[in-house]
């Protein structure tokens, strides 16, 4: 098996929204979610972590937070459905109980000649193989669950109850610019030949969203993240804003990725938040309610340059500097690296 991650890392994620709903507020007839005090566009960590999730699933990734069918299942149904999958299967089985005691001990004693008294077994709250559960949950998530890896979980499920502090972590992202909506009449559904359901469909004119976050070497040992996970990461991340364009989610497109990786001895938070070394102007004489496109703003990087300089190599902070950019975006690393 692959290696866990051996360094803690932080990183900086920007993407534009046009004329689309980021996140809606189910509290504000689905409004983008917004703080309205300073105009700032609010993207839940929850969303983003969906648009990666389903970047994951299109891929051919196994992910555990899923639909099954058309239908929403609770995190038990969902555990026992998959154990249901390959309860009587040995070489499956023993894949996810890699420990070969423990392996026995589930033939011997937990599993049955029927699935269902073996699903009572594993999910009793009682259960007498409490080491077997372990086993098999921590299996599950470091051989086919990426999301969990990544993410973590907290499974209350019963015989399985476990907190899983996922290795990567994300803030709400919040907006740069000053955010103004538009909003419209729309047809939103059609009943039949007759009649039309009539609703509000509210948009953002535009918007460019920066997202924090970290990745802890130290809570990959619990899940299992690996490098090459990681870096699956970071494909979802640059891909998953615009790779399931939906009708509301039309026109989100990455602009920016940053990830500081650091040396040993150095922890995640080291430099803050990276969003403060950033800042997004208006071009011009435009107003803020006259936005509607990246290039209606200006990236100043000076301040991340600035405090970056000098900070790579041997002795330093940082082990190495990861960085993606648009096209029409500027690598701000060729000053200081």
């Amino acid at each position: 098996m692959e290696q866990n991650i051996q360094n803690n890392s932080d990183f900086l994620f920007l993407y534009e929204a046009i004329l689309s709903n980021p996140n809606g507020d189910p509290d504000q007839e689905n409004k983008p979610r917004m703080d309205y005090d300073t105009r700032t566009n609010l993207v839940t960590d929850v969303r983003l972590k969906r648009y990666i999730r389903e970047f994951l699933k299109q891929n051919g990734q196994e992910i555990f937070v899923d639909m099954e069918g058309d239908s929403k299942v609770g995190m038990d149904q969902r555990l026992q459905n998959i154990l249901l999958s390959i309860w009587d299967n040995d070489e499956a089985m023993r894949e996810i109980i890699s420990d070969e005691k423990l392996f026995s001990v589930y033939k011997e004693k937990v599993r049955t000649e029927d699935a269902e008294k073996t699903m009572k077994k594993l999910f009793d709250k009682k259960t007498e193989h409490k080491e077997v559960n372990r086993a098999i949950l921590t299996g599950l998530v470091k051989r086919r669950f990426a999301d969990i890896r990544m993410f973590g979980s907290a499974f209350a499920v019963e015989g399985f109850n476990k907190a899983l502090t996922g290795p990567i972590q994300l803030n709400w992202g919040y907006s740069l610019n000053d955010v103004y909506l538009v909003d419209s009449s729309t047809i939103s559904s059609i009943m039949n030949e007759d009649s039309s359901t009539f609703g509000k469909d509210y948009r953002v004119k535009y918007s460019l969203l920066a997202f924090h976050g970290s990745v802890n070497k130290f809570a990959a040992l619990t899940t299992g993240l690996t490098e090459a996970d990681l870096k699956t990461f970071r494909e979802a991340l640059w891909n998953g804003v615009s790779a399931s364009p939906t009708r509301s989610k039309l026109n989100q497109y990455p602009k920016f990725y940053l990830e500081l990786v650091y040396n040993e001895g150095f922890h995640n938070g080291h430099f803050g938040d990276l969003r403060n070394l950033i800042e997004a102007r208006i071009q011009g004489e435009k107003k803020p309610q006259e936005v509607t496109q990246f290039t209606d703003l200006a990236l100043d990087f000076s301040h991340l340059e600035d405090t970056l300089e000098g900070q790579v190599g041997e002795g330093k902070p940082l082990k190495d500097v990861i960085i993606r950019t648009a096209v029409g975006v500027k690598n701000p690393a060729q000053t200081w690296i």
